[in-house]
């Protein structure tokens, strides 16, 4: 693979030089320190030439001037020191929501990369790179496997305007937040959107999902959340992708909080639309969206009987640009954004596909035998909880959102609260990529435990980390 590295150009150097010769001072400042000196060296030449009221007269019309430019400096330093936009430098957080998580310093290198254009042939390169990446994370051959420029919610809605049509029936499978937007999107596409739904924090069941299919009709696409980020369900997907073949319907994923975390396997399990996030597992900054089609969606997009709903997410135009060899202008791409995701992938690649999985099964079990001593207890059943995003009850007594907030402000440690009717009774903890160590589970489990402590609610310290140490020891040994 190549590799970036930053190349400063030496005129940009001769230049920081040249404005480095005065660091205490800024532009105005210096404009004001010329005059005066310029001003003053006029006043000695013109005692030293004669004298006269003429030649006081001079003098004291430039000391005016002097007075002019200073009270004009110091309205201008009143007024930029009364900007309401200052330089920012964010506190330093540990990011163990749902989203973002850490990034690799390396990531962050590549993001500030000097820039190219988007048809320049070096950056066509670097495209490339990712499509061939972005294969292998998703485990798949399929040649249209791109990143959307957008965020994840960008990937679900190209998901369903690229597919469906007026008229088109949608088998939806809802059981939490995700899964009704995405009957929200077909709705809105002109779709009938059949709902199958489970209690938020459940899988949905196959049986349910081939009930539907038998009675509803001609089915275009089933669509199924992999990873349900509002309540930490790992569904299972082969049973329901082996009921979309044997119906001929399409079968579309959302793998936002899996993919790089979890087993996604396109290929194998036969999924025909998956589409996923960078600011999850892959540990890359938001903004981008790893999507994939297999042959027979993409057949089916270019078979539409009427024209996608968006223009800037119709993969049939999109598919131009991102095809070796036509590379044909759609939209201006974010270079700097697939900078860092190429690297970030580069980081998946490294460390292999079984051993991320494995590393994050272990750190979620780890945290699940802390939390659990605590009271806090997972919202899924075993079996059904996903390894990169814990969604844990907080019992009644205990004000979740102040913990939160002091885990914030004390520590400097963010969780995620629940969302829709979870919210206020869940924590949602995630562990994704970068965000999934050792260090950071135990440094999470031993501030909820002073917080538990000063509040009264844990009056034995240290039995949270000594479980999730075990769970370490246990796998160590």
């Amino acid at each position: 693979m190549r590799i970036f590295t930053l190349e400063t150009p030496s005129e940009r150097v001769a230049s920081e030089g040249e404005r480095s010769e005065y660091p205490w001072l800024n532009a105005t400042e210096l404009r004001y320190t010329a005059t005066v000196y310029l001003v003053h060296l006029f006043a000695l030449v013109s005692l030293v030439l004669g004298s006269g009221q003429e030649h006081h007269s001079s003098i004291a019309s430039l000391d005016r001037a002097v007075v002019i430019q200073s009270v004009q400096t110091n309205q201008m330093n009143e007024i930029w020191s009364n900007m309401p936009v200052q330089n920012f430098t964010p506190p330093r957080r540990l990011l163990l929501g749902p989203g973002p998580s850490m990034v690799h310093p390396r990531v962050l290198r590549a993001l500030s990369t000097p820039l190219l254009g988007h048809l320049d042939p070096a950056f066509l390169a670097i495209m490339d790179d990712v499509q061939t990446l972005l294969r292998l994370v998703f485990q798949t051959k399929n040649r249209f496997t791109i990143a959307v420029s957008g965020t994840g919610s960008a990937g679900m809605e190209a998901s369903i305007v690229n597919i469906v049509e007026p008229g088109d029936s949608v088998i939806v499978g809802v059981n939490g937040v995700f899964g009704t937007r995405w009957a929200t999107i077909v709705e809105r596409c002109g779709g009938k959107a059949i709902q199958v739904e489970a209690p938020w924090g459940q899988v949905i069941e196959p049986e349910a999902v081939e009930q539907a299919l038998r009675r509803s009709g001609p089915v275009k696409a089933v669509a199924i959340v992999h990873a349900e980020t509002s309540t930490g369900a790992w569904q299972p997907l082969e049973a329901i992708a082996h009921l979309c073949r044997d119906h001929d319907t399409l079968f579309l994923v959302d793998a936002v909080t899996s993919l790089g975390g979890a087993p996604v396997e396109i290929d194998r399990w036969g999924i025909d639309v998956c589409y996923s996030a960078t600011q999850k597992c892959l540990s890359c900054p938001p903004g981008l969206s790893p999507f994939t089609l297999s042959d027979r969606a993409l057949a089916a997009v270019k078979a539409r009987r009427t024209p996608c709903q968006s223009w800037y997410l119709d993969m049939a135009l999109i598919a131009d640009y991102w095809a070796e060899g036509t590379r044909a202008y759609h939209h201006t791409a974010p270079i700097s954004m697939l900078y860092a995701l190429r690297e970030a992938l580069r980081l998946v690649e490294e460390e292999g596909l079984p051993a991320r999985f494995i590393r994050h099964q272990l750190n979620s079990e780890a945290l699940i035998a802390g939390l659990t001593e605590l009271g806090l207890l997972p919202l899924s059943p075993t079996g059904q909880r996903l390894p990169m995003l814990t969604c844990v009850t907080v019992p009644s007594p205990i004000p979740e959102a102040e913990i939160r907030t002091n885990l914030l402000s004390t520590y400097g440690i963010e969780i995620g609260g629940g969302l829709g009717p979870l919210k206020g009774k869940v924590w949602r903890i995630g562990l994704m990529g970068q965000s999934s160590t050792e260090a950071h589970v135990l440094t999470l489990l031993n501030a909820l435990e002073e917080l538990f402590i000063r509040s009264g609610w844990l009056s034995t310290p240290g039995i949270a980390l000594l479980a999730a140490s075990r769970v370490y020891s246990r796998t160590a040994s």
